[in-house]
């Protein structure tokens, strides 16, 4: 296309323009229609393309093209084959382009000798080719190309369509699909390029070629559609090519002529002149022959197709066209092309809108097309920011780098409110757009420090530590530094790991505010995880799994590199920051993240480990924070490893602290016990033991002795009810891990008998004491008796002493009493919502508080699942499945798995008792009213859990079910009413639908059996009875919905969607009443590519002239106004097509009907639904959903049938 003439005459041209009387409109009419004369004229034998490009219409594009008779190309190809002549047939060129191993050049150049043999056959293989590599089975005769029109050859390879499938070589997904995909496209790459000097200006073989393509990407047909549209737009990309060369030496031609021109007349060579003259008018002649045939393409393929329905012929298009605007600027970087891309950015398909971004990513990379951008920018920047939260993360990504593109290459880029979009993206726990938007971060601070920089003459990274220090303070988006960290990684590694600019600043005696110190801090350790761990935090995932050599290599020298620089100064930072418990909870972490070896294998760094031990026992001392005492914890953990050989110094360190520790509670012991401590001897005594607990969690400190002090003391002041928090909750730790030690011990090495005894005898002492605390009114000494309490019983139970039959005496058996207060505790405390109720507080302590509840709750079910309870002991849990769904039910859920796996007929009967155990307590409460609605709920929700296998299921059913009749038909007690249990039914109920045919019936005859005659009328008695045997009868699923609705009031839709296996001949026929009743539901298939046509008139009323019928439903219309971005095309939603019911005879005679129909029918059919309701399609900006969260990727999936899939 060249300026001029050539190019594009207006938007308007393009808007209006209209496919109505041209040859590569729909094409497949009914066969009433094709019996109607045609009355225009036949085109001349040899038309000139460019000739009728110029007239009013296109309809030249479809003639037909006579040719001297010759015999079809299949034969001819057999014959030469035969004979020896060399030849290149369809199916040579379609298998050399799906295998992909043939060199394309060489598969071209066999063409062009056969096409220049005879073009019209040459023409006639690629004709064919194009038709298979469609999927078509149809062949396009010699008789065929002589005598018809394109338009005919379509409507008759339509009808030969395979409909078996609705694959096609373009839509098969795997490797193969993208092979062919590929040698198709470097096939026509080839093509043109092989054709760009002579052939491609022979005005017969491409203008034929886009005229049987321009007409196959308007039909109905799938796989025509996609497949002409993809090598359209390829060859469109080989023109724009051409055209490019051909501007270029016209440009260069004509300079060489203006120059001779200029000369004298004396000194022109007059033969130079009219040769170059000569040559400029040819090549003249040449852009415009291809101008016409890029106009043609673009308008007749490219403005319809590029909304069309399905998603990959829009991004095709789209692609395409981003390869044009680079490509030839000149003609296509304008607002009239430019608007496509915008419109496109609104698509619904995130395919389309990722090929959109990228091919605008490509235009903004050049800077001279900058200048030509501002108005598209202005346009559509609001579109792109709000597009930073797609739905499809790869499109996010994306356009994260097409703004960063915008902001380093416009002169305004972005303001600060709309960086404000993209700079929370760095806390997405997408690891890929977190680090785009890092990237973006990265650039913009970079740009401002840079800019402060020239003004005051400084440089370094300081500036850099500042300005993210301030950004993270003041972005309230996240708490934590190490997602920050992990998003700018990659792009400020360098920066991120400047440990001396770090240390330096830290050091500095006025350096930073106090808030910022510890930003400093917190961003300084997390930048160390990640250089040591070289892993993403938690909740972003890594694409890589393992890491390469290299990666490791560079890992490594990473950690002793900042090894060797913070071992020296890391007890002068601990030092300086010891009193603050934040900044020192932080900086103990770093020797985590050290290769403590190198404090041996470098001299120089020993003393440094003293210095670090010195620091460790003056914060252990000094501090009582819990967060403080478990990261000393963590760290003597770390230093005492045995792996070391330095650990003995840490031993040694570790045992004065304690020893320090052990003396100071003595101290204070005898007066805790006689009664006589004041408060300041209590608190005293309560941090050391605090102290003292925290380093049991890390190493074993039984040589304390400190069990039987700890022991005495809680058992005074449960007594003396001097319940003090901190003491009593220390003291319970510290008597727990002594125990934990002990056990660890005894494994390791076996003691002495008596030593065994009085392990067992401190055991004991020590859960009887817990068991007390159980029912003490102080939260925190409760919870903690009863965590211990799950530990213990855990660590002591019978599977923990099997591989050590010696220690078989140590075996912890919870009592009756245990278990009957353990139980009450969960009704009380965990299954409560009295504290809900209470705690009129934020909610991060509502969310603490149940957290804590679910650490309880989980210590309980750890109990039931490793055989320290009985499963009976369950019942408590699952009662409360359904009411504390919200917050319990993935633990509860786990538990009822787990008690399966351990016994399912016993799991099934504690199911059971659960119910029971509700339905007792709903009577105890009011014998009057029985609403079982809640009860109900809960046993459909435990229903589920049996799973879909039934035959695996039929024991645990089966017991459960007499279980419950047992219970419903259980004698009455004195005192109780005859027959109050019957409503129990109306629960066990719920269960039926998981029950295999035969064991229903047993179940019915047992429930006849057992039931008093004078009961069997009630509701609940039939209610249960019509559980059993309806599902089994060949009532239809809606009739016994209903009624179990109407008896019981439950939604019968509820009750039909129960996937019930009943009897085998009623599962058959349901299955085969709703196979008969789908067809009846299926949408009538469109007539036109993209939407339902609507009949003559409404069409002639409806539509303005330049619409095209395959425009509707595609997802875009053109505007009508003249404003190239103005908001003018509408996008409706799809409204339900009006269809009629059949019913099921008249069903079956039409499935038989379609079954025995030829193509022809099926092209019947789909000319039944002209006379349908048009679909309507509402706007893409209102109500879409492709705007939801970055987090939430969207779910829905929807499906078709075969005749969907291959008639959109």
């Amino acid at each position: 296309m060249a300026a001029g003439d050539s190019s594009f005459e207006s938007l308007d041209e393009i808007d209006n323009f209209s496919d109505s009387g041209s040859d590569y409109e729909a094409t497949l009419k009914s066969t009433k229609r094709k019996k109607q004369a045609v009355t225009c004229p036949k085109p001349p034998k040899r038309p000139r393309h460019r000739a009728a490009l110029r007239g009013s219409s296109l309809s030249s594009t479809s003639s037909s093209i006579p040719t001297p008779p010759t015999p079809p190309l299949l034969q001819q190809s057999r014959r030469r084959s035969k004979q020896g002549n060399q030849g290149i047939s369809a199916k040579d060129i379609y298998d050399a382009v799906r295998s992909g191993k043939s060199a394309m050049v060489t598969v071209v150049d066999e063409w062009l000798d056969s096409y220049k043999q005879s073009r019209e056959a040459g023409l006639l293989v690629l004709i064919n080719f194009i038709v298979q590599s469609c999927g078509c089975k149809g062949v396009v005769s010699r008789e065929m190309f002589d005598s018809m029109q394109n338009a005919e050859i379509i409507s008759i390879l339509t009808k030969e369509f395979n409909e078996d499938s609705v694959n096609y070589p373009l839509c098969i997904p795997g490797p193969d699909m993208r092979r062919f995909k590929a040698g198709l496209c470097e096939f026509t790459r080839v093509l043109v390029r092989s054709c760009r000097n002579s052939l491609i200006f022979d005005e017969y073989l491409f203008p034929s070629l886009l005229a049987l393509l321009t007409g196959l990407s308007d039909s109905q047909v799938r796989a025509f559609r996609h497949t002409s549209t993809l090598l359209a737009m390829k060859l469109m990309t080989g023109l724009v090519e051409v055209a490019v060369i051909v501007s270029v030496q016209q440009q260069t031609t004509q300079r060489q002529y203006d120059q001779e021109n200029s000369q004298r007349a004396s000194d022109r060579a007059t033969d130079r002149l009219e040769e170059l003259r000569a040559i400029l008018s040819q090549l003249l002649e040449n852009k415009e022959e291809v101008s016409s045939m890029m106009n043609a393409t673009f308008r007749g393929v490219f403005v319809l197709r590029y909304r069309d329905r399905l998603p990959e012929i829009r991004a095709a298009c789209i692609e395409e066209l981003g390869v044009w605007l680079i490509n030839d600027p000149e003609d296509f970087l304008n607002d009239g092309c430019l608007k496509y891309l915008g419109w496109t950015l609104h698509d619904k398909q995130s395919p389309v809108r990722l090929q959109c971004v990228r091919a605008l990513q490509a235009v903004y990379q050049e800077e001279e097309f900058i200048g030509r951008l501002e108005l598209f920018t202005s346009r559509f920047k609001e579109r792109m920011l709000g597009m930073v939260l797609d739905k499809d993360l790869d499109v996010a990504v994306e356009v994260i780098n097409l703004l960063l593109l915008i902001q380093q290459s416009t002169e305004g880029g972005l303001r600060e409110e709309e960086c404000g979009h993209i700079y929370p993206l760095v806390y997405a726990a997408n690891r890929g757009l977190a680090s785009a938007a890092g990237v973006f971060l990265f650039n913009k601070l970079k740009t401002v420090i840079d800019s402060e920089n020239q003004v005051n003459g400084t440089s370094g990274n300081a500036d850099l530590l500042q300005i993210l220090i301030t950004f993270y303070m003041q972005s309230e988006f996240h708490e934590h530094g190490a997602y920050l960290v992990d998003s700018l990684w990659v792009v400020a590694k360098s920066e991120l790991r400047d440990w001396e600019s770090m240390t330096t600043i830290l050091l500095q005696e006025s350096g930073l505010m106090y808030e910022e110190e510890g930003a400093l801090v917190e961003l300084m350790i997390c930048a160390l995880r990640q250089a040591a761990l070289a892993s993403p935090p938690v909740g972003r995932t890594q694409s890589k799994k393992l890491l390469s050599m290299k990666d490791k290599k560079a890992q490594e020298h990473d950690r002793r590199r900042l090894t060797m620089h913070f071992i020296p100064l890391l007890p002068q930072l601990l030092a300086k920051y010891s009193a603050d418990a934040e900044i020192v909870t932080l900086l103990l972490k770093a020797p985590l993240y050290f290769n403590l070896e190198m404090y041996n294998s470098v001299p120089r760094l020993e003393k440094h480990l003293d210095q670090l031990l010195f620091q460790l026992c003056g914060i252990m001392e000094k501090h009582t924070a819990i967060t403080v005492l478990q990261a000393c914890s963590n760290l003597f953990s770390a230093l005492c490893a045995d792996c070391y050989t330095f650990s003995s110094r840490s031993h040694l360190a570790f045992s004065q602290l304690l020893d320090g520790l052990t003396e100071c509670f003595n101290s204070y012991l005898s007066d805790l016990l006689l009664g006589t401590a004041d408060d300041d001897s209590v608190y005293s005594a309560a941090t050391t033991l605090k102290r003292i607990a925290a380093l049991s969690n890390a190493k074993d400190t039984t040589v304390s002795k400190l069990f039987n002090p700890c022991l005495e003391l809680l058992r005074s002041r449960i007594e003396s009810r001097d319940l003090d928090k901190e003491l009593m909750v220390s003291a319970l730790k510290c008597a727990a891990f002594n125990l934990i030690w002990a056990k660890i011990n005894a494994v390791k090495s076996t003691p002495a008998e008596a030593e065994l005894k009085r392990l067992k005898k401190e055991l004991r002492s020590f859960c009887k004491v817990c068991e007390t605390c159980l029912s003490l009114n102080r939260t925190e000494i409760r919870d903690q008796a009863f965590e211990l309490l799950c530990d213990l019983l855990l660590l002591y139970s019978q599977d923990s002493v099997r591989s050590s039959p010696a220690l078989q005496t140590l075996v912890l058996l919870p009592s009756d009493s245990m278990r009957s207060e353990m139980a009450a505790f969960l009704v009380d405390y965990v299954f409560s919502d009295s504290d809900d109720d209470e705690l009129n507080v934020e909610e991060e302590m509502k969310i603490t508080l149940i957290q804590r509840k679910r650490n309880l709750l989980a210590g309980y079910c750890k109990l039931v699942i490793y055989g320290v309870l009985d499963l009976n002991a369950a019942t408590e849990v699952f009662k409360h499945y359904s009411k504390y769904f919200k917050d319990f039910g993935d633990i509860i859920k786990e538990t009822v798995s787990k008690s399966k796996l351990i016994s399912p007929v016993q799991s099934a009967k504690t199911v059971c008792l659960s119910l029971q155990q509700l339905f007792s307590e709903m009577l105890t409460e009011d014998h009057s009213q029985q609403d079982l609605s809640e009860i109900r709920e809960l046993a459909k929700k435990l229903a589920m859990s049996f799973g879909v296998d039934l035959h695996r299921v039929r024991k645990p059913l089966g017991a459960l079910h007499m279980d419950g009749m047992h219970f419903a038909f259980r004698e009455p007690r004195e005192g109780e009413e005859p027959n109050m249990n019957l409503a129990f039914l109306e629960i066990l109920s719920e269960f039926s639908f998981k029950l295999l045919r035969q064991d229903r019936t047993q179940l019915a005859a047992y429930l006849k059996s057992e039931c008093p005659s004078a009961a069997l009328s009630w509701p609940s008695v039939r209610m249960y009875q019509c559980s059993l045997e309806g599902r089994s009868s060949s009532k239809p699923r809606e009739k016994e919905g209903g009624d179990a609705a109407s008896s019981h009031g439950t939604p019968a839709a509820k009750r039909k969607r129960t996937a019930t296996p009943g009897s085998v001949a009623s599962s058959a026929r349901e299955s085969l009443l709703d196979s008969l009743s789908f067809p009846s539901n299926l949408p009538t298939p469109a007539l036109t590519s993209t939407a339902l046509r609507v009949g003559a008139k409404q069409q002639a009323a409806s539509r303005k002239p330049g619409a095209t019928e395959s425009d509707e439903g595609s997802g875009f219309t053109e505007p009508e106004s003249e404003d190239d971005f103005s908001i003018g095309f509408s996008i409706r939603k799809v409204k339900p097509t009006k269809q009629c019911r059949l019913s099921s005879s008249q069903t079956g005679t039409s499935l038989e009907q379609r079954d025995l129909n030829s193509n022809l029918s099926l092209l019947s059919l789909i000319e039944d639904g002209e006379e349908g309701e048009e679909a309507e399609i509402d706007d893409y900006e209102s109500g879409s959903d492709y705007e939801s969260e970055f987090s939430l990727p969207s779910t829905r999936h929807t499906s078709a049938s075969v005749l969907d899939e291959l008639f959109d």
